[in-house]
């Protein structure tokens, strides 16, 4: 008898169905679609049976998954809030049979696309990881490959399908929509896309670890970001490592991708300053 898989799920927002806004992820405003992410997400741990999961809440403040979830998935370890180290991939380890992205959304600058941001939305204009453009499934799959765990699924609009399959391409994938703008898009059908998702759910718990991709960055890694202004630019550049290139980009290569990964997380946390700053 195989045992229970071990999931690690770092949830987004703006990828699901029914969402096309900023005030539909906002849990200030009335808009806020907090019921429709609840179904998705129920329809996909429905799915996982009674696999080993542990949900991390990675959209804004990390505080949109209700507790009350594990009432109805005891086996669901919900981890909420921020700021926490390593945010969207807080609690990942060499335990884990394989990651999910949950609720993800293509990289910013990406033409067509609902909502496109790279970790930043207000302040990242573009990133750059060894030369290729990034969006935040490729960022963190890589950092689950420091730990030798594969993306199994990804759950999200079809321009982050488009753009991370290229790299990931033995993941099982959901298209939630078709995002035909930066605040529009085409919904799948409800019953449709949550019969897929617990569908898809079932498939991955039926597959090994082995079956899927790890994607990672070859060495030594360079990341360029280039901001949305001067000002958050010359804030980031006091940071140990870090080179200026111009006016809004900068750079930083290491050996390490923690590295990489903990100075965007700090370029991120930093560049928060620019609006008490502007």
């Amino acid at each position: 008898m195989s045992r229970n898989k071990k999931i690690f799920i770092s949830f987004d927002f703006e990828g699901l169905a029914g969402i096309t806004n900023w005030s539909d992820v906002d849990k200030r405003s009335t808009d806020y679609k907090r019921e429709y992410m609840l179904k998705q997400l129920r329809a996909f741990l429905n799915g996982l049976g009674n696999s080993e999961i542990l949900l991390v809440d990675s959209h804004a403040s990390g505080d949109n998954i209700p507790w009350e979830i594990t009432s109805e998935f005891p086996n669901v370890n919900l981890v909420s809030g921020g700021i926490r180290r390593y945010y969207m991939m807080y609690g990942i380890d060499e335990s884990f049979d394989y990651i999910v992205f949950f609720g993800y959304h293509a990289g910013i600058g990406t033409e067509s696309a609902n909502m496109d941001h790279t970790y930043s939305s207000s302040s990242i204009h573009n990133l750059w990881i060894n030369g290729l453009e990034m969006n935040e499934a490729l960022i963190n799959a890589a950092f689950g490959s420091l730990y030798n765990v594969p993306v199994g699924c990804i759950v999200g609009d079809d321009k982050v399908v488009q753009q991370t399959k290229k790299y990931i391409p033995k993941a099982l994938y959901s298209v939630t929509k078709e995002s035909i703008g930066r605040h529009s898009a085409v919904m799948r059908p409800m019953k449709d896309l949550l019969t897929e998702l617990e569908e898809n759910a079932k498939a991955l718990i039926q597959r090994e670890k082995s079956e899927f991709d790890i994607f990672s960055f070859k060495k030594p890694i360079e990341m360029i970001v280039e901001f949305s202004d001067t000002l958050r630019a010359d804030l980031v550049s006091s940071m140990p490592l870090v080179e200026r290139l111009d006016g809004r980009k900068v750079r930083i290569i290491h050996e390490d991708y923690k590295v990489i990964f903990e100075a965007l997380l700090a370029m991120t946390y930093i560049c928060a300053a620019a609006k008490l700053l502007s």
